[in-house]
């Protein structure tokens, strides 16, 4: 025994004890459990092909997407990059911390806030970001009364992304400039841009 176990280059050994047996039979088990021990790792490996085929099908998608989606897909990116860059974007924690709020739980209020419709977030990588000019410092950095009129003229017309991009772009019925910069000092021109936007999208 100990001569072939010296011999042997088998990763792993399994001994079993037998109490009566031939040595005709103990060839037949140890020739028998070598077939198993093969077939077992044969089988193993087809099912981990076989689990790994099923990941990246359910990874990948059925087909590939149409020209039309890659270029739509990017100007979207585009777009939310830019949104992301051209304004101060807070968590609920950093609005808390500015307002002055509970910070126990930092985002009870500003959740309500936007549940009110008194401003808006847009939501990025499974978190809510609110928009630095929406809050007015001089009331503690409670949201602007402006924001909400603005709100309720794009209700249900616009999600997160599209309030943040519209209040970024330069907006021809205030001359060019951005209604996010005029929000604060300028409010009822920046609703009624807002109301001339609807007013087009009606009119077509």
């Amino acid at each position: 025994m100990r001569g072939q176990l010296e011999k042997s280059v088998a990763e792993r050994l399994i001994v079993v004890e037998v109490e009566h047996a031939s040595e005709h039979a103990m060839r037949a088990m140890a020739e028998t459990m070598t077939s198993i021990a093969m077939l077992v790792d044969t089988s193993l490996k087809v099912h981990d092909r076989h689990l790994l085929e099923s990941l990246v099908d359910a990874l990948v998608a059925k087909t590939p997407p149409s020209p039309n989606l890659i270029k739509e897909a990017g100007m979207i990116a585009r777009s939310r990059q830019a949104v992301l860059e051209g304004a101060d974007w807070l968590t609920a924690a950093q609005v808390a911390k500015l307002a002055d709020l509970s910070l126990s739980n930092p985002s009870t209020q500003p959740n309500k806030w936007k549940r009110l419709r008194q401003i808006f977030a847009i939501h990025h990588h499974g978190v809510d970001y609110f928009p630095g000019y929406g809050l007015d410092p001089n009331t503690g950095y409670r949201p602007l009364k402006a924001l909400s009129k603005v709100l309720e003229v794009f209700d249900g017309q616009k999600d997160g992304w599209g309030l943040a991009y519209w209040f970024l772009s330069a907006n021809s019925f205030l001359g060019g400039r951005r209604p996010q910069d005029l929000l604060a000092s300028e409010p009822d021109r920046v609703t009624a841009a807002a109301q001339d936007e609807v007013q087009e999208v009606a009119h077509g």
